[in-house]
């Protein structure tokens, strides 16, 4: 076994291998860019090396440095993570050639693999079925649009190296072919290093289905089920599940043959990932294979008990698997929850900056249930523009899909992130959407059911009833606190403090009674005639409130905000105020601030990078016309023009790094 690896990467990935590792008694080394000097992943390893400036191309996918990093810190062994270098085979040959193990499959796998043209061709004579498409690099626009014609529309544009959806198009029409060439072989040549791409049907409402396999030096190699990752915007993850509730037994069965008949094709011998699309009749296609480890691979580790880390190392240590296909078994249900600095409701645009506040809710195994939090931040943690958005990954294991359901969104309700726009509320949102419940997904989940972002929900009826309890009682906790402050004035009558108020929920009035008992406050609606029983530890200063309310268990973040607090619940978020009930009618009477109206200036609507400025000043542009290309995160936008005009001024230029909402030029 290896005394000393090197990890090739960041964030919460550098942090997880970093966990087994110690465990298996293997000492670690970090490697880290200027904007990583801080980061948890080189304050955890037992060593760290600088690899350079912070853009990837410069440091984290820079070969040359990361084997020097394994010279000067005496490592035998990288492994790679995902993404940067984990699919680049000439990276696993630079390693090789200097005496150091690629933690991962032999570099022809990953050329054949990872080259999504060549894996089409090998997939159809290994006997797996593949998307149809053109199986070749796609030259230029007029090739384009000659192939998507003949296949039919829509097609997707798709990177031939690398995933993470960068470098992927959906284009439903002729007129579309040409950005959408010009964006997805851009992107992937930032992202990749590789800017070919290929064309293959889109198939309309599928489902996102991949088996898992597991493989040794020995030609031992076998599956561990399969994932839905079905929950998806822009081609990338945000919530996976193990297994899938669309996957019957013997579909998994023939799913995980072909993915093992593929593999033994190109003899992999680690862990991967065989990809598939699912039409909602059950029919499914060869997508591509991932030669690394999955970003949503805890979710198969808790459904199985097998630390894929761990058989990563032991693997490309020389150990033989030591499991056999029939001791697979799948035990109860794991969700993953992908938490990431990005604003819903700016349509999951990218969102950076340092993390004022992070407040993760604990780990723990308990009645059959287990929360895992997989992250590479802390409090204070700078998000920056250069690498993805990722922030942690709550995984949630019960013995059944509800219990897992049910466990992730209590949790959620309990993670506390300030500072940067994040996905919280919209997970938890989705985790009680009657249709990701009833497991009817797809791929256009997202775009089908929030078209336009995602805005939070305001609470109603029960749920409404819920956050007032709520605020009363935390404002009564408060106010008790108050009147036992020492030395204060005393008056010749006791003042009287009323047990009557007026919850205001936004502009919505909720007039109660408050009754402190043995058992509990007891909060009387009077609207509805309704008693609430609440009960709670929780005391000022604490982000998140928990107790019981008539004896269910919840959870609510909690936010200070001018004269009240803003609390967020199952993707219902409120601003609560209490008041007497003359102050409620007093504060129905404020007439509510207008917002201003349209804007003669584009917006940069997420901190980037400006790639490209597409128009001059003096020219005359159209409504819908790109006018620049922002990249974020390793992800293109283009800005359009939203209505007929004339620039006037041109206020940034190419390679300048922009803050949300800096202008980046003017309107006559």
């Amino acid at each position: 076994m290896f005394k000393k690896i090197l990890i090739a990467n960041r964030g919460e990935i550098a942090c997880r291998v970093i966990r087994t590792a110690r465990r298996m008694g293997i000492a670690t080394v970090a490697v880290y860019s200027d904007a990583d000097s801080d980061a948890p992943h080189v304050e955890m390893a037992d060593a760290a090396v600088r690899i350079g400036p912070p853009p990837a191309g410069q440091s984290y996918l820079v070969i040359e440095n990361i084997v020097e990093a394994c010279k000067t810190a005496g490592a035998e062994a990288v492994h790679p993570g995902y993404g940067f270098l984990s699919e680049q085979a000439a990276f696993a040959r630079a390693l090789e050639a200097n005496g150091i193990v690629f933690i991962g499959p032999n570099p022809k796998a990953i050329e054949a693999m990872g080259d999504k043209i060549e894996s089409k061709k090998l997939a159809q004579n290994a006997g797996v079925t593949p998307v149809p498409g053109f199986a070749g690099v796609v030259e230029d626009v007029a090739q384009a649009e000659e192939i998507a014609s003949a296949i039919g529309y829509p097609v997707m544009i798709k990177a031939s190296a690398g995933g993470g959806g960068r470098g992927m198009r959906i284009i439903e029409t002729k007129e579309g072919i040409a950005e959408g060439f010009a964006r997805a072989a851009s992107e992937a040549q930032s992202a990749f290093g590789d800017g070919r791409v290929f064309i293959e049907k889109y198939i309309a409402n599928p489902r996102h289905i991949e088996i898992q396999v597991l493989g040794d030096k020995h030609g031992n190699i076998i599956y561990l089920g399969e994932r839905e990752c079905s929950i998806q915007r822009r081609h990338q993850k945000l919530i996976e599940e193990a297994p899938s509730p669309f996957i019957d037994e013997e579909t998994r069965r023939v799913m995980g043959e072909q993915a093992l008949a593929l593999a033994r094709a190109v003899n992999y011998d680690s862990a991967g990932t065989v990809e598939f699309i699912a039409a909602q009749d059950g029919s499914f296609y060869f997508l591509e294979m991932n030669t690394r480890l999955q970003v949503e691979h805890p979710v198969t580790e808790l459904i199985t008990g097998i630390d894929l880390v761990e058989q990563m190392i032991g693997s490309a240590a020389g150990y033989r698997l030591t499991l056999s296909q029939t001791d697979i078994q799948i035990k109860g249900w794991a969700i993953e929850s992908r938490i990431l600095a990005e604003d819903p409701a700016r349509n999951f645009l990218p969102s950076a900056g340092r993390l004022k506040t992070y407040r993760p809710p604990s780990e723990e195994k308990r009645d059959g249930v287990t929360v895992r939090i997989d992250s590479g931040v802390c409090e204070g943690s700078e998000i920056p523009i250069y690498y993805d958005s990722l922030i942690a990954k709550l995984v949630t294991h019960a013995p059944d899909r509800m219990a897992a359901i049910e466990a992730q969104a209590r949790t959620l309700d309990s993670f506390v992130i300030d500072g940067v726009a994040n996905n919280v509320t919209f997970l938890a949102a989705t985790m009680e959407h009657k249709r990701f419940r009833a497991g009817k997904l797809s791929t256009g989940f997202i775009a089908e059911e929030y078209p336009h972002g995602f805005a939070p929900l305001a609470p109603q009826g029960d749920a409404a009833e819920l956050f007032a309890c709520i605020a009363a009682a935390s404002d009564h906790v408060m106010n008790k606190r108050k009147r036992a402050i020492s030395c204060q004035m005393r008056t010749a009558r006791p003042v009287e403090f009323t047990k009557e108020r007026s919850v205001m929920l936004g502009k919505t009035r909720h007039d109660v009674r408050l009754d402190e008992t043995s058992e509990g406050l007891r909060v009387h609606f009077e609207g509805t005639g309704r008693t609430r029983l609440c009960i709670s530890s929780w005391v000022p200063g604490q982000s998140v409130w928990k107790g019981t309310i008539d004896g269910e268990t919840i959870a609510a973040r909690l936010q200070p905000i001018l004269n009240g607090i803003s609390l967020a619940h199952r993707g219902f978020v409120a601003d609560a105020r209490v008041y007497t009930r003359r102050e409620a009618e007093l504060a129905l009477l404020i007439p509510e601030k207008k917002t201003a109206g349209g804007s003669n200036f584009l917006r940069c609507p997420m901190p980037g990078l400006v790639k490209a400025i597409l128009v001059t000043a003096g020219q005359a542009v159209r409504a819908g016309e790109v006018l620049c290309i922002i990249e974020a995160m390793k992800m293109e936008t283009a800005l359009c023009a939203e209505f007929d005009a004339t620039v006037a001024k041109i206020h940034v230029q190419p390679g300048d790094s922009l803050p949300v909402d800096a202008i980046i030029m003017a309107f006559a």
